[in-house]
C-alpha cells in the first residue's frame, strides 16, 4: 500500500508505522487535489493582477497624452504670440499694470498707450517680457488656454454701472497720470 519509494524506505527503517504512512498518503493526494484548486485561484489572481496593471498603465497613458497636448497647446500660444505682437512700442508714455502683484512699468508710444487704454489692444505673457496683441488674438489665446493674457481693458470698458450709483457720472479715467 505503499505509493512511493520513500514511504517504503521509512517503513523499512521503522521511523514510520503503516497507519502513519497512510495518513501522510491521503495528505499528499488531498494536497495534490487542493494544489490544483489553488492553481485555478492563482491563474485568476494572475489575471485580475494584469487587468489592473493594464488600468494603472491605460491611466498613465492619458496623463501623459495630456501632459503632451499641454505642452503643445502652450508651444503653440508661445508661437502666435510671437508672430503677432507688436514690434515697434518704444516711446516715452508710461503705463503700468500689475503681473503676480507686482506693478510693472513699460515705456510706450502714445499711439499703443490709447489702445491699451481703449481695450483695442492687450497685453500678454511672451517668454521673459511682455507683447502688445490686438484684442481678437487675445480672445482667441484665452479661448484656447488661459493666464497668458495679463492685462485686458475691454472687459473694464464693458462694466455697466449701476443706475442708482449716485457717482456715475463722474468717469474715473484710465490714463490718469500721477
Amino acid at each position: 500500500m505503499v505509493k512511493n519509494a520513500l514511504q517504503a524506505q521509512l517503513l523499512k527503517a521503522g521511523l514510520v508505522d503503516n497507519k502513519k504512512a497512510k495518513k501522510l498518503s491521503k495528505q499528499a493526494v488531498h494536497e495534490q487535489r487542493t494544489g490544483q484548486n489553488n492553481d485555478a485561484e492563482m491563474k485568476a489572481k494572475i489575471a485580475q493582477d494584469q487587468q489592473q496593471k493594464q488600468a494603472r498603465d491605460q491611466v498613465i497613458e492619458q496623463e501623459k497624452k495630456a501632459v503632451l497636448h499641454e505642452k503643445e497647446l502652450k508651444a503653440t500660444i508661445v508661437q502666435m504670440i510671437s508672430q503677432h505682437k507688436i514690434r515697434e512700442t518704444d516711446g516715452d508714455a508710461v503705463y503700468q499694470f500689475i503681473d503676480d502683484s507686482k506693478i510693472k512699468k513699460l515705456y510706450i508710444n502714445q499711439q499703443i498707450y490709447n489702445a491699451l487704454v481703449a481695450g483695442s489692444l492687450v497685453i500678454a505673457k511672451d517668454k521673459e517680457g511682455y507683447a502688445f496683441l490686438p484684442k481678437a488674438l487675445a480672445d482667441r489665446i484665452n479661448a484656447k488656454m488661459e493666464g497668458f493674457i495679463i492685462v485686458n481693458n475691454s472687459e473694464q470698458n464693458e462694466q455697466s454701472t449701476d443706475e442708482e450709483d449716485p457717482y456715475a457720472a463722474y468717469v474715473i479715467p484710465d490714463d490718469l497720470m500721477w
